[in-house]
């Protein structure tokens, strides 16, 4: 296969990069989304890539088509860039043009080309890293020993072992394992409870929600989220409808998380939700069980998208 012409497309760190100036370079294409907990796992060896063998002729291209709707915005786009310290190129894919000229069917996707523009490698998802750093040294003709990559923060890589719960979606497109006391009401704003008990990997709403078809949103102070899960970290896309930022609390267990707490959330729970982007709540020291997690918002307009656990 053969990379498309990318040049009308709207790029980022970079002018316009057509065929003629990506010939004779190997270059990467990383398809990516703000909020993808799997792609910002694999950012640092992104950068990393970028900056050991930029000299010898490797080009990045990063290519952000969006999951959510809120993701769209241009502006949260350049947030995430300089906030992942990317300076790489980076393209606006809001339309899927490129993510459809590739046929492309996932976050994260790494592309390799050759001098010529042919696709030489792939690989979806996480991992295979040391795999994807020698094909790129293979098709530069330099080898060397790989880069080292220290990840910290949200990019430090899931805890495989004590990993027991899957990505979570909570609006009803792709919605499972709900389990709140009755049935979900779609599209309409409705009164949940959460059932006497929660059963293990299964969620809940407590308070007036709407449940839509890519979210759930809050119609009222003090609703609740509640799920039962096992893994190291718990994390949460969140998104608002607008107006001031919605201050929120999460409990493990029904007490505040203290030394579990996420990088988004206090020892003693609090949190705020100012932006639409993938909030950490919780990062568990120590032994890996079984946990209640809730988090409950103090206001409405709280958008919640999908858990994602590591």
């Amino acid at each position: 296969m053969r990379t498309p012409s990318l040049a009308q497309a709207e790029w980022l760190n970079s002018p316009p990069l057509g065929p003629d100036d990506l010939h004779g370079h190997v270059v990467l294409y990383d398809f990516w989304t703000l909020t993808c907990i799997n792609w910002l796992r694999t950012a640092p060896y992104r950068r990393a890539w970028w900056n050991a063998y930029r000299q010898d002729g490797l080009i990045v291209i990063g290519v952000h088509t969006p999951e959510f709707g809120f993701e769209h915005s241009p502006e949260l786009v350049r947030r995430a860039v300089a906030e992942r310290a990317i300076d790489y190129p980076v393209i606006v894919d809001s339309d899927y043009a490129v993510w459809k000229a590739f046929d492309n069917h996932y976050w994260p996707a790494l592309y390799l080309a050759d001098t010529e523009g042919v696709i030489r490698d792939h690989h979806f998802g996480e991992g295979e890293y040391e795999r994807s750093e020698r094909s790129i040294q293979r098709l530069l003709g330099v080898h060397r020993p790989l880069s080292r990559v220290e990840p910290v923060g949200v990019e430090v890589e899931a805890d495989w072992t004590h990993l027991r719960t899957p990505e979570t979606y909570l609006g009803y497109a792709r919605g499972e394992h709900f389990a709140s006391a009755g049935e979900a009401e779609f599209g309409r704003r409705h009164g949940y409870t959460y059932a006497q008990y929660l059963h293990f990997n299964h969620w809940a709403l407590d308070g007036e929600w709407t449940v839509g078809s890519e979210h759930v949103t809050s119609a009222e102070p003090d609703g609740g989220i509640a799920f039962r899960f096992q893994a190291r970290d718990a994390n949460l896309v969140l998104d608002r409808a607008g107006g001031e930022p919605i201050p929120f609390r999460v409990t493990l267990d029904g007490v505040p998380p203290g030394e579990a707490a996420g990088l988004d959330v206090g020892a003693d729970g609090t949190g705020v939700l100012d932006e639409g982007r993938m909030y950490q709540l919780i990062r568990r020291p120590g032994e890996i069980g079984e946990t209640f997690l809730e988090i409950t918002f103090a206001g409405p307009g709280a958008r919640a998208y999908v858990f994602t656990f590591g």
